[in-house]
C-alpha cells in the first residue's frame, strides 16, 4: 500500500496514453465514412464500452494490487499464464512499432525528414521514457494530454480560417466514403485498446483501491479517447486533409507553414505525443515479460524497444487495418477469462490454483473462434463484443456444469453403504 499513488497521477498515466494522433486519424477515418452525427454515436459507444471492460479489470487491479501478469495465473494457471501474458506482451511491442513508424513518416510528410532517422529517433527517446518506469509514463502523459488539446485547437482554427468550410457545415457535414459500416467503426474504437486495456491492470494496480482504479480508467474511456477521435473527425469535416479516406484525420500538416516557433513545437508535439502511447505499449510488453522470465522489466524494455524498432524500419507496421481485426479478434476472449475467474474465485474446488486451467484455454479459444466467424460472416457484428460474451459464457458455464457434476458424484458415492 505504501507503494500506491493518487488517483490524479493514475489518471494521468492512462488520460495520455489514447489523446494521439493515431487516434485523430482512426477518427477522420469514421467520420469520412459515417458522417459527423453517426460518426459521434460510433465513437461514444465503442469508448463506453471500453469503459465497461477496462473499469471493470482496473476495479480488480486496484483491490488486489495484482498487475496483468498475476491476474493471469489465478485464470490461466501457472503454466499456462506464459501463453496469455506472453501473447498480449508480444502483441503491444506491435503497438510499440506503430508508433515508431508512424513517427518516422510523420516528420518526413510534415517536415522532409528522412523517415529512417526520424523513427530511430523516436525509438531512442520512447525507450528511455520506458525504462524510466511508472513516474516518467504519468509526466509524459500530463504533458502530452494538455499539449495535444493545444495543438489540435491551432490545427482546426487554420483550418476553419484558410478553408472553405462553415461551423454550421462542419457540425452537418455528411458521409463521403463507404468502406466502414457504424458497427465496424465501433469495433474500430474497442479494437485500439483491446490490448492495453486488457493489460490495464499493470498501470491501475498503482491506484489507492478498486474506485481510484475505475476513475483513472475513465479518464482515458470515455473522455480521453473520445477526445481524440472526436478531434480528427473535426479535422476531415473542415477539410483540412487532402485524402481523409486514407490519411483519416491526420491534422499536422495544418500547423506547417506558420513560422519557426509553431514547427519547432509541432517537432516536440510529434514526440511526445506519439512517445506517450510507445513508452505505454513498451512498458506492457516489458512489465508482462517480466511476470513470465527471470529478467528485470528495464532490461526487457531495452531488448524489446530494440525488436520493435527493428519491426518497425522493416514496414510491416503500415498493415494497421489487419492488426486491428486481429486484436479485436483474439484480445477481448482475455479479458472475459480474467473477469470470469474473478467471479468464480470463490467457488469450491475452482479457487485452488493449478499449473493449466483448460477451461480458461478453452473459453478463449471459442471465443476468439466465434469472433473471428463474426468478423467474416456477420459484418454488421463487433467483432470484440462477439468473442468476449462467448469466452465469459464458456468459462461460466463450463465451471458450474464441472461443479454440478461433482456434487451428483458426492451425493451418489454417499449412498453406498460403507
Amino acid at each position: 500500500m505504501a507503494a500506491r499513488r493518487s488517483t490524479l497521477s493514475v489518471a494521468a498515466v492512462w488520460a495520455g496514453f489514447p489523446m494521439c494522433i493515431g487516434n485523430a486519424v482512426f477518427g477522420g477515418l469514421i467520420v469520412f465514412n459515417q458522417g459527423i452525427a453517426l460518426g459521434f454515436w460510433a465513437i461514444l459507444v465503442g469508448n463506453l464500452l471500453l469503459f465497461g471492460y477496462v473499469g471493470a479489470l482496473s476495479w480488480i487491479a486496484g483491490n488486489s494490487g495484482r498487475n496483468f501478469s498475476l491476474q493471469a495465473v489465478s485464470a490461466f494457471g501457472r503454466r499456462g499464464k506464459v501463453a496469455a501474458a506472453g501473447f498480449l506482451a508480444s502483441v503491444v511491442i506491435g503497438w510499440f512499432s506503430y508508433q515508431i513508424g508512424l513517427t518516422g513518416t510523420t516528420l518526413q510528410g510534415v517536415f522532409g525528414w528522412s523517415p529512417l532517422w526520424g523513427a530511430l529517433l523516436g525509438a531512442v527517446i520512447y525507450t528511455a521514457l520506458t525504462v524510466a518506469g511508472i513516474r516518467a509514463l504519468s509526466v509524459i502523459g500530463m504533458i502530452g494530454a494538455p499539449l495535444f488539446l493545444v495543438m489540435a485547437a491551432i490545427a482546426l482554427y487554420f483550418g476553419l480560417r484558410d478553408g472553405d468550410a462553415t461551423l454550421s457545415g462542419v457540425l452537418s457535414y455528411e458521409a463521403h466514403g463507404n468502406a466502414l459500416g457504424f458497427w465496424a467503426c465501433v469495433g474500430i474504437v474497442i479494437a485500439g485498446f483491446a490490448d492495453s486495456g486488457t493489460m490495464t491492470a499493470d498501470f491501475t494496480r498503482w491506484a489507492a483501491d478498486g474506485r481510484s482504479a475505475v476513475l483513472a480508467a475513465a479518464s482515458a474511456f470515455p473522455f480521453a479517447n473520445t477526445i481524440a477521435f472526436l478531434v480528427g473527425g473535426l479535422v476531415v469535416a473542415v477539410g483540412g486533409v487532402g485524402d481523409p479516406g486514407t490519411e483519416g484525420g491526420a491534422f499536422l500538416g495544418l500547423l506547417t507553414g506558420h513560422g519557426a516557433p509553431l514547427t519547432g513545437l509541432a517537432v516536440l508535439f510529434v514526440l511526445a505525443n506519439l512517445g506517450s502511447v510507445a513508452s505505454h505499449c513498451l512498458y506492457n510488453g516489458a512489465v508482462g515479460w517480466s511476470g513470465i522470465t527471470p529478467l528485470r522489466m528495464r532490461g526487457l524494455a531495452l531488448v524489446l524497444g530494440g525488436i520493435g524498432t527493428i519491426i518497425a524500419l522493416t514496414g510491416v507496421w503500415s498493415r494497421i487495418v489487419d492488426w486491428l481485426v486481429l486484436l479485436g479478434v483474439f484480445v477481448p476472449p482475455i479479458g472475459a477469462v480474467l473477469l470470469a475467474d474473478h467471479l468464480l474465485r470463490n467457488r469450491r474446488g475452482y479457487a485452488a490454483l493449478v499449473d493449466i486451467r483448460w477451461s480458461a484455454f478453452a473459453a478463449w479459444a471459442l471465443g476468439a473462434t466465434a469472433a473471428g466467424i463474426a468478423h467474416y460472416r456477420l459484418p454488421g457484428s463487433v467483432d470484440a463484443v462477439v468473442g468476449f460474451v462467448v469466452a465469459f459464457a464458456v468459462l461460466i458455464g463450463v465451471t458450474l456444469a464441472v461443479e454440478s457434476r461433482t456434487r451428483i458424484a458426492e451425493v451418489d458415492s454417499a449412498k453406498v453403504p460403507a
